[in-house]
């Protein structure tokens, strides 16, 4: 399991792409946790429709984008999970931790 820190102002995005298995029935499930309202989490748009004839067993690239919600002040720990639905006592296959604290933006003069 990777675990990888990141600094975000406000409304600022930050694109994550891991590799998956899709070709074999898995796919990548989040939970946010922490101060989970200062983040946003999305499939990217597109990333689903170019891999979706992928050859047999090959592994499938996905991307998300995470994005900092205004105001900013918080810290927010995201667990993604790789998984096969149909299996859900099943161990996840591979997970990757994404460790979020958001900046607020302070007024200026």
């Amino acid at each position: 399991m990777e675990v990888r820190s990141i600094v975000l102002g406000p409304d600022e995005p930050y694109e994550l792409r891991l590799t998956g298995r899709g070709a074999r029935g898995y796919v990548w499930t989040w939970q946010v946790t922490g101060d989970a309202d200062v983040v946003t989490v999305a499939e990217a748009p597109g990333a689903a429709a170019a891999a979706a004839a992928p050859p047999p067993g090959a592994p499938v690239e996905r991307t998300y984008l995470i994005r900092a919600r205004p105001p900013g002040g918080g810290r927010a720990r995201i667990r993604f999970a790789q998984v096969r639905p149909p299996y859900p006592d099943e161990a996840p296959y591979d997970e990757f931790v994404l460790d979020v604290e958001v900046v607020a933006v302070t007024g200026g003069a």
